[in-house]
């Protein structure tokens, strides 16, 4: 059997990206933090400018995903982390897929369910891609 044959296979092979470093999926820590970072700002903000009930944090975190993973290529959390969210041909995601994201990632469980390329249902759905920028 050749060498090529045995080694395994990684997510995002599949989809034509490397397997770690820029380009590669992201890893679920990173995935967390960026989303921890998200919601501590939305807390934040909430707290601060607004009265700090569910409803609140729900809308801003819909403004942050869908103001900042167009024009930025990700959300504050995203970015900080080292991760941009893109379309699956590595094309700018548009308006409407960062606002598919944002509801889908609310309702927490198509975030949770991932397929071999550890891709979740919002980001199939959506036609999106979490990878590392750094």
């Amino acid at each position: 059997m050749s060498s090529s044959a045995s080694s395994p296979d990684y997510p995002g092979k599949s989809l034509g990206l490397p397997q770690s470093g820029p380009g590669s999926l992201a890893t679920l820590p990173r995935r967390i933090g960026a989303f921890a970072t998200d919601w501590a700002a939305v807390v934040l903000i909430s707290a601060a400018f607004f009265d700090y009930t569910w409803w609140s944090e729900l809308i801003i975190f819909f403004v942050l995903q869908i103001v900042f993973i167009p024009t930025t290529g990700g959300s504050p959390g995203h970015r900080i982390w080292g991760l941009r969210v893109t379309r699956a041909d590595g094309s700018w995601t548009g308006i409407w897929r960062p606002l598919i994201r944002a509801v889908l990632t609310v309702i927490v469980i198509p975030a949770a369910i991932w397929d071999a390329d550890n891709r979740g249902l919002h980001d199939l759905a959506a036609g999106t891609i979490l990878v590392r920028s750094r």
